[in-house]
């Protein structure tokens, strides 16, 4: 049986002697010696991940103005940062977006800039009190302008996260990327062999206050991240880093079309190995990482799972969906993982990073709760009209300018001869046809391509649909596209109106 101690490997660390791998190389050596020998000749194993991770930001200290300011508004190059705290400290996080130029440019950008040697544009309002009289202050700083510049990121390094695809007819921008319709794609983050919770799931090594490689420089875990869900495998990192010795090569700024900004955000942890179970522990394989594959068209928390898959079939470049192959693509740099892991072997091995047991391991078999709403959730079926009049197709463009006058609807679904849907017509529609003396059908106007919801959908989810679409109303249809209601754009919000 092993034991060592942290004492006795960073001796070695400091005398040089020590053996360091990175966990890639590490599964060769369990294979190859078994987990007891391989911990007998290793003494620490590096990991390394380098993805997306929104759930960042950094702490800033400005230092006082003259006249001072109580800062209760920041911008930093147009980005909001939170001030709720003291005088002239503030956090930018990573996914705040540019009051100007929208998903162009927000808090990761500011980051990176200052990283770079940068200086941004500060523009601070106060309401001014007798110690604080300043009530506008506007500047240009560097980070070494600062007294301090702490990156704080609450929700870091994912131990695994779901693969998405997209099952609905249209491309879909999300935090996961561009997913194209009929599960045309799969995207997924993540490092798999080199994930550093995938090789320590059991966090024998890593909790509160362990050192770790943090964007180019020496930083430390804070404790669990937010949303850390170790019962279902995907336990999360707070982590703590000094930004002023980080490195533009792993702290990089990144835009998601319609989604907006995030922060590839490169960690390595080092983990000791005190005996054989940790040994085995770290010789994890991408074929011993499973997520899940979820569709990402079903616009809920709870997504249907389509399969599960391993990581190694994820990094193949495809994966089987119901019979067919669909490519896969990574959101995560493995190649830029693989380069933390290694400088973090380095630094080791040349006695300049030291490692550290934490003095709280994370908590195991936790779960993330969802949301508590006390409000209920309004779906279509509450609120749409349910006499909805409809115009056959065969009718005339007359019958129905005279329907809709009759009526006061502006929309009219057209239905065929077994009353399913097949298109509507507007009030837009028939004007115009009138207005070039067009007096056929209303097929031959109508508007073949209809935007339709569900009556068990959520109304948040159809107002999004109709603001993406353009359009102010829309049939709600059952299985056989048979109409049973209409909701409009007045509809939500009359109900928004009424909950404010």
């Amino acid at each position: 049986m092993v034991k060592k101690t942290i004492h006795e490997i960073n001796g070695r660390i400091r005398d040089g002697s020590v053996n360091v791998v990175t966990a890639e190389e590490m599964v060769h050596i369990v294979g190859e010696l078994g987990a007891e020998d391989a911990a007998k000749e290793v003494d620490v194993v590096t990991t390394g991940t380098f993805g997306a991770m929104c759930s960042s930001g950094v702490w800033l200290n400005f230092g006082h103005s003259e006249p001072p300011i109580k800062m209760q508004k920041v911008f930093l190059n147009d980005v909001e940062a939170y001030t709720g705290v003291a005088a002239v400290d503030a956090f930018i996080g990573a996914t705040q977006l540019s009051e100007s130029l929208g998903m162009e440019y927000g808090g990761a950008h500011v980051i990176e800039d200052l990283i770079r040697g940068k200086s941004v544009h500060l523009h601070a309002t106060s309401h001014g009190t007798d110690c604080y009289p300043r009530k506008v202050l506007d500047t240009t700083l560097s980070l070494e302008d600062m007294n301090q510049a702490i990156m704080m990121n609450p929700r870091n390094a994912y131990q695994k996260y779901n693969a998405a695809t997209n099952g609905t007819k249209n491309t879909i921008h999300t935090y996961m990327g561009s997913l194209l319709p009929s599960f045309g794609n799969v995207t997924y983050s993540g490092a798999g062999v080199l994930s550093p919770l995938s090789n320590d799931p059991d966090y024998m090594t890593i909790g509160t206050g362990t050192r770790i490689f943090l964007g180019g420089a020496q930083g430390y875990i804070v404790g669990q991240g937010t949303q850390h869900s170790s019962g279902g495998g995907f336990g999360t990192l707070m982590v703590q880093g000094d930004l002023k010795h980080m490195s533009p090569d792993y702290i990089r700024a990144a835009n998601f079309t319609g989604y907006g900004t995030s922060l590839y955000v490169g960690m390595g942890v080092p983990i000791p190995i005190l005996n054989e179970q940790i040994a085995q522990a770290t010789a994890v394989t991408d074929a011993g990482v499973t997520t899940k594959i979820l569709d990402y068209g079903i616009p809920s928390r709870d997504r249907a799972a389509v399969r599960d898959v391993t990581y190694e079939e994820l990094r193949s470049g495809s994966v089987d969906i119901n019979g067919r192959d669909v490519p896969t693509s990574s959101l995560s740099s493995f190649k830029k993982s693989r380069i933390i892991a290694s400088e973090l072997k380095d630094w080791i091995s040349k006695g300049e990073f030291f490692v550290s047991m934490p003095v709280e391991r994370l908590p195991k078999d936790i779960s993330a709760k969802p949301m508590k709403q006390t409000e209920g959730i309004a779906l279509v079926s509450d609120i749409m009209a349910v006499n909805v009049v409809t115009i056959s197709k065969d009718a005339s463009v007359y019958d129905a300018a005279k329907t809709i006058m009759e009526t006061a609807f502006n929309h009219l679904p057209v239905v065929s001869a077994d009353n399913a849907l097949v298109g509507v017509v507007t009030a837009w529609d028939i004007s115009k046809a009138v207005s070039q003396n067009k007096f056929d059908l209303v097929e031959d106007i109508m508007t073949r391509k209809v935007i339709t919801a569900s009556a068990d959908e959520r109304v948040a989810v159809v107002a999004r649909r109709m603001d993406q679409d353009s359009v102010s109303a829309m049939p709600v249809i059952n299985k056989e596209r048979h109409i049973i209601g209409m909701i409009t754009s007045d509809d939500i919000s009359k109900l928004y109106a009424r909950r404010s």
